[in-house]
């Protein structure tokens, strides 16, 4: 199969979630800079998130570059991705709405974990449909794969029992972890 409906799918989906995180931004009712940072949690929640997305739509564009038989494998694990990225956007605005309170910071860690573990079936049934492609050797030891929901599950236990902020510390974390794409991947699609 060609894998060029696979990514415009993905395209399109991540689109829409992007767009609904953006139309759950209110204006701010005053006219001042004090209304403004009245909003400063919503604000914080929607750049979180708009990194997250874009952090997975360029590792999921980088990881495709190199991917070159899809299956129908392939195809129900990306759908499984993009379930989970789909519930970020409610998870991110219960978050904001209520200033990073503990339960709903601890629900946007899950919308977090269950999307990484998601791309990392997606990578797995990838490399089994294709298992001579150098990918899977690249993806032998996946540090930040492997790391990532080790912190996710940290941020969620810290925002249960320590605080929301010690959650999101952990989440960010996992943001700056990954804002650099896998420079093996790059070279290797480099290559062709």
């Amino acid at each position: 199969m060609e894998k060029h409906r696979l990514l415009a799918m993905t395209d399109g989906v991540v689109a829409i979630i992007i767009t609904i995180m953006v139309l759950d931004l209110k204006l701010p009712a005053g006219a001042d800079f004090a209304a403004l940072r009245q909003d400063g949690p919503v604000f914080l929640a929607y750049g979180l998130s708009f990194i997250y997305i874009a952090i997975y739509w360029n590792n999921h564009h980088h990881y495709f570059h190199l991917v070159h038989q899809v299956n129908g494998a392939v195809l129900w694990a990306n759908f499984h991705l993009l379930f989970w990225l789909s519930l970020v956007p409610f998870a991110t605005a219960w978050m904001g709405t209520h200033d990073f309170a503990q339960q709903p910071t601890a629900v946007y860690g899950v919308a977090l974990l269950m999307p990484a573990i998601a791309f990392r079936v997606l990578q797995h049934v990838a490399i089994a449909a294709e298992p001579a492609s150098a990918l899977g050797a690249l993806l032998g030891r996946d540090f930040k794969g492997t790391v990532s929901p080790l912190l996710y599950a940290a941020g969620i236990a810290l925002s249960f029992f320590v605080s929301s902020w010690a959650g999101l510390a952990c989440y960010l974390a996992v943001a700056l972890l990954w804002l650099v794409p896998d420079r093996r991947m790059e070279k290797l699609a480099a290559r062709g």
